[in-house]
């Protein structure tokens, strides 16, 4: 099982990924070693979808980091 997740960030930003282990990818990040959250700790886990494939989850989040994908995912992953 693979999973396309969401992650708010301390500065507002909302971090898409993909992964096949969310527990270990989410401590990745709010431990500091993901170069491209690091400094906008904590990072809050939002949502997630899972998806049967690495390609299908690589492959939503290459859309969902797009401008359309994440006006989706705001609207329809993303809680206030």
């Amino acid at each position: 099982m693979w999973f396309v997740y969401f992650l708010k960030l301390s500065n507002g930003h909302l971090y898409v990924g993909s992964t096949n282990n969310i527990d270990f990818r989410l401590n990745s990040h709010n431990k500091g070693h993901v170069q491209s959250t690091k400094a906008f700790l904590p990072a809050t886990l939002k949502s997630y979808i899972a998806v049967e494939s690495e390609q299908h989850a690589r492959e939503l989040e290459h859309y969902f980091k797009s401008g359309s994908g994440k006006a989706i995912a705001l609207k329809r992953f993303i809680k206030p």
